[in-house]
């Protein structure tokens, strides 16, 4: 606790050289050194940002945190990425934590995902599982702040850990204070009262600045966790004594009868008093406080002198290195029979939770029951289990955030979300903690996940089951998006992606599935061989122009991908041997050099799209393509997508108006070979 009162008044007095903006525990010393304390190397624990407490607890040092805060190059945590009390760690001496966004609450999922882990490891009885060293059973601690407990995610969260009785605990610090909001003003009943809606919640109320009472009831529920395998939510009342964060000041909001109330329940002078009683002398406490101070300020010196990270390093851990780097396996075996890309998708699937028992798939409607409302999972409930294949509820966030959780276990997720349209929901945990994970954990946390996204318009599927949503997705940094058009193409790069340490996005076009859409036969293929892998980040040149109508300058290429691949194919039948066609596959990573050396090759090209055009990925595209083969081409870059309205409508004659068809491609390469 010195320690810490410490660290936060030498921050506060190096103002300027404490530059970035950070969060305290001051006030929250006692439920956090508690559970810090009582967390052993095989649990698993989320802190939040003012959580520094905690972490001391854990065994980490004031000076690796004070690195953290300078973001200097040799913290621990991120390498100078992230903010401070913003943890990872991989140490075996220490608790499990992954990475720790700022978003209030979003951890909660993440974390919930971990119980989820825990609990699908220890059902079957994984060697990835972890134990202690008696065969003690993990924990889950999950911390959050009363502020973040309206959140809707912490709510999808809750409901999960009791629907499924995971192994976790919330421990709520609740100073009633949400940056100026106040309890009061925020809510309509605190954390433990809240909890008592969720069925099978157990749920505990503790003076959070008495340690010895945070103590016991965190030994309680660590107890009840490691035994009963249930969840249950500690609510510890605390004081707020420093700044909600060095940016945001206490005195520029709270009263000075504020103030006066929370500084009543400092928990340092509390334990003092108590050690005291104990028969600690003063003397020994002075000494005590004495060797704290003279220990921050050597620790705070050394980390003002630290080096910073280098900028040649800004752009290392994007990603996580991919072993899937070249084609591999059988892709048309002899004797094999051609599949639609719904069943390509789904025994690849099979064949890979064959393979990896650390498997498993979850969505709306993928258990045996249904099997997914394309059956995209049909029968696979029934080959894996209810433990390994099932339904969700409508709960898009926890879909997608869980998988950050259940990666850092080392179990494999494959997920869906039911249509793209409603992918939306899901884009917080997306966005805020999936995609960040590797880089701002340093490389120590990429989330392997596969999130597989029916998408695209299908003939009569209305404004909410139609749509297309790749560049939003692509606009998103620290993903990889895949968007296969034929059958043979989605079973490998289906592969591909769940074989990626990294988080894939497989966007899977409704049209296509069954190729019932006229015109899209050819989707349809020979099934590649179970050991067919096909890397992200290859394009295909499905269609050449002949070489005699390249080298007179009268052939065009087309750029595409999904449904644009047979819209071209069919357009191009009116211009024979004057038609070359990319099917991008991968739209991140792209395949730029195939891309820009076949718009040189023709110097007149074509990005065809089903999205609408305005501020699109094809757009961008497009200039990449000017800046880059500016010299060689004949045309301006052309572009032709659906029109830009804010849905697809649901009468069918009003959807095909909106969107390319074979005419409207050839019109468009028709004018492209005449310029």
């Amino acid at each position: 606790m010195c320690c810490s009162r410490n660290m936060t008044d030498i921050y506060e007095a190096n103002r300027a050289i404490c530059k970035y903006v950070h969060s305290t525990s001051r006030g929250h010393e006692a439920i956090q050194i508690a559970t810090g304390m009582q967390l052993r190397p095989w649990d698993f624990v989320s802190p939040y940002y003012r959580d520094e407490s905690m972490l001391l607890a854990m065994g980490f040092e004031p000076y690796e945190l004070m690195l953290q805060l300078l973001a200097k190059a040799d913290d621990p945590f991120s390498a100078g990425r992230s903010y401070y009390s913003h943890p990872s760690s991989r140490r075996s001496d220490r608790p499990i934590i992954p990475h720790q966004s700022s978003a209030t609450g979003m951890q909660v999922i993440p974390a919930t995902g971990m119980a989820q882990g825990v609990q699908y490891l220890e059902y079957i009885d994984s060697p990835l599982e972890k134990k202690g060293p008696s065969g003690e059973l993990p924990v889950v601690v999950c911390s959050l702040g009363d502020g973040s407990v309206t959140e809707g995610e912490v709510s999808e969260a809750l409901q999960f850990a009791v629907l499924k009785q995971l192994p976790i605990i919330y421990l709520v610090q609740d100073n009633d204070w949400g940056i100026s909001v106040t309890a009061a003003e925020a809510r309509a009943m605190d954390a433990y009262e809240y909890a008592a809606g969720f069925k099978g919640l157990e749920r505990m109320r503790v003076d959070g600045s008495d340690f010895t009472a945070s103590y016991a009831a965190i030994e309680t529920a660590i107890g009840y966790v490691r035994q009963e395998r249930r969840p249950i939510l500690v609510q510890a009342k605390v004081p707020l004594l420093g700044h909600h964060t060095s940016g945001v000041r206490k005195e520029w909001y709270r009263s000075a009868e504020d103030l006066a109330k929370h500084v009543a329940n400092d928990p340092i002078p509390k334990i003092r008093t108590l050690l005291l009683k104990h028969g600690v002398t003063e003397e020994t406490l002075v000494s005590i406080e004495r060797a704290a101070a003279e220990m921050i300020s050597i620790a705070f010196d050394k980390a003002v002198n630290a080096a910073d990270p280098q900028p040649e390093t800004v752009q290392e851990h994007m990603f996580a290195p991919t072993p899937v780097t070249e084609e591999q396996g059988t892709r048309v075996p002899a004797g094999g029979q051609k599949v639609v890309m719904v069943d390509a998708a789904l025994h690849a699937v099979e064949e890979i939770m064959q393979q990896y028992p650390e498997c498993i798939f979850f969505g709306q409607d993928v258990g045996r029951r249904l099997g997914g409302v394309f059956r995209e999972a049909a029968t696979l409930g029934d080959k894996f289990g209810d433990h390994r294949v099932y339904n969700t509820a409508i709960q898009e966030a926890y879909i997608i955030g869980a998988t950050a959780g259940l990666s850092a276990t080392g179990v494999k997720p494959v997920v869906e979300v039911q249509f793209a349209d409603y992918i939306y929901p899901g884009f917080n945990q997306l966005v805020t903690e999936i995609s960040k994970s590797c880089y701002l954990s340093n490389g120590k946390y990429p989330v392997q996940t596969l999130i597989r996204v029916p998408i695209g318009a299908y003939g009569g599927g209305g404004p909410y089951h139609s749509g297309s949503i790749e560049s939003t997705l692509l606009s998103i940094k620290g993903i990889k998006v895949v968007y296969p058009s034929n059958a043979a193409d989605m079973k490998g790069l289906l592969k591909a992606a769940f074989m990626d340490p990294n988080p894939v996005v497989m966007l899977e076009h409704k049209g296509l599935y069954w190729s019932k859409v006229p015109g899209t036969q050819e989707a349809m293929t020979i099934e590649p061989a179970a050991d067919y892998i096909l890397p992200l980040g290859k394009a295909n040149i499905v269609q050449h122009a002949h070489p005699k109508d390249v080298q007179r300058g009268n052939s065009v290429c087309v750029i595409t991908y999904g449904m644009g691949v047979y819209w071209a194919k069919a357009a191009g039948r009116a211009f024979p041997g004057n038609v070359e066609i990319v099917d991008l596959r991968t739209l991140f990573p792209l395949d730029e050099a195939l891309v820009f050396d076949t718009v040189r090759k023709h110097g007149k090209c074509l990005l065809l799209t089903e999205e609408q055009l305005n501020n699109s990925f094809i757009q961008a595209l497009a200039g990449r393509i000017q800046q880059n083969c500016f010299r060689q081409l004949d045309a301006p870059v052309q572009m032709l997508g659906a029109l830009d309205l804010p849905a697809v409508p649901l009468n069918m004659g009003l959807e095909a108006a909106m969107l390319p068809n074979p005419d409207k491609v050839a019109a468009a390469i028709e004018a492209l070979l005449a310029y």
